[in-house]
């Protein structure tokens, strides 16, 4: 069969195997160049030994590559709820991220291991534990948390929390990118209820990282002065309506709360819990956020002009080689902030002298539509030099790649 991207809205509903392996070489890659050319921290101030929770894309993907594939030489544990190929399909690209994940790294000499499942479950927890005994002796020096789902399951009554994004209080129109049609359409959202800002914060919130916490604690798996990340956003006034404001941004305030809780949970072994709050990129998740895809179609072009530009694998570089080990290098509310080229007072004026000029006939020419568009089909395999997009590949050759 010959593959070719299949969008509908903003899905993406395939994937290319062989560019998804073109996607994790080019991290890898990017991850050496940084090296090379930045003033990084020390293989000894970088955790050995990583769990990392939504594994697959993304910045969590981004993240192991970083600690694998950079001074750290981490090990890993990927997390991640991915689909293989079958008579239905190809699979997803987060199944073939974990396998190029994985050949790139035993051809290196690292050690990785996939677990494939819902990390919500107590079955994935317990498959970790035992692989943490076995092959990791018995203690994890990070844990990445990076699980983007919109559905988390109630374990008290059976049923599913379900999120919802949608600002709080008002009503609010705005232009969102239809990626499908490439177009910019005008969107109106109602305020969410309370019951949706609620299961919203039960999907997106700090809860679960704190029971996993809890769990990898409770079975003695952390190490001594073992640290926490997980991953966060804000952004500037433009968003915060349908953001920082909305229900996602109640989430995000959660999720920052719990660090406190996991701090004393990890104060017995000198752990610390951090919340690193990422620069706005094209991710599987944000392009759902109805209002956020026009400020990034303005913001990409703004930090291109400056030669500031990010993408997931750069800002997890900066974050882990620069950022984190400098345990000074906090804000007032205690957080990591790799958004700050991002919101620069000459990034936003720039953003600032645009986004208000942008409509349905001009956004291609005022934004950068096309690395957007690019950057998407990339998180999917397509668009990148050197793969063959017309070569006919075999199902049962793609069934044969294991994670």
């Amino acid at each position: 069969m010959i593959i070719q991207p299949q969008i509908q809205g903003v899905v993406a509903r395939n994937c290319h195997p062989y560019g998804c392996q073109a996607s994790v070489r080019d991290q890898i890659e990017t991850v050496r160049a940084l090296v090379q050319t930045n003033e990084i921290a020390t293989k000894d101030s970088t955790p050995k030994r990583v769990l990392i929770l939504g594994a697959s894309s993304g910045f969590g993907l981004a993240s192991r590559i970083a600690l694998m594939f950079g001074p750290a030489a981490a090990s890993t544990i990927g997390v991640s709820f991915e689909r293989g190929p079958s008579e239905k399909g190809v699979g997803s690209a987060g199944w073939y991220n974990n396998v190029f994940v994985k050949q790139e790294a035993d051809a290196a000499g690292l050690t990785t291991t996939n677990i494939i499942g819902d990390a919500f479950s107590n079955d994935v927890r317990q498959q970790v534990a035992e692989t943490i005994r076995s092959q990791f002796g018995g203690k994890v020096d990070m844990v990445v948390y990076s699980l983007a789902t919109g559905v988390r399951p109630n374990p008290e009554k059976g049923e599913f929390w379900r999120s919802a994004i949608k600002p709080v209080g008002k009503t609010v129109s705005g232009y969102s990118i239809n990626l499908e049609n490439q177009s910019l359409d005008l969107m109106t959202l109602p305020p969410a209820t309370e019951q949706e800002i609620d299961e919203t914060v039960k999907v997106m919130g700090g809860e679960d990282w704190l029971n996993w916490m809890s769990f990898l604690s409770d079975n003695h798996l952390l190490a001594e002065g073992c640290a926490t990340v997980s991953y966060s956003y804000i952004g500037p006034k433009h968003t915060h309506d349908i953001y920082h404001g909305g229900t996602l941004g109640k989430a995000k305030i959660d999720l920052h709360q719990t660090r406190t809780a996991i701090n004393t949970l990890l104060a017995p072994l000198s752990g610390q819990a951090d919340v690193a709050v990422c620069k706005a990129l094209v991710t599987k998740a944000s392009v759902f956020i109805p209002g956020l895809t026009p400020y990034l179609l303005v913001l990409y072009k703004a930090m291109k002009a400056q030669g500031l530009h990010e993408q997931c694998i750069e800002q997890m570089v900066r974050l882990f080689y620069q950022k984190w080990p400098n345990k000074d290098d906090r804000d007032e509310d205690g957080l990591i902030r790799v958004d700050d080229w991002e919101l620069s007072d000459d990034v936003q004026h720039a953003v600032n002298d645009i986004l208000p000029l942008l409509n349905p006939e001009n956004f291609r020419e005022l934004g950068d539509f096309d690395g957007v568009y690019q950057e998407f089909l990339q998180l999917n395999g397509f668009e990148f030099d050197g793969v063959d997009y017309q070569a006919d590949i075999s199902l049962d050759a793609l069934k044969a790649l294991l994670p």
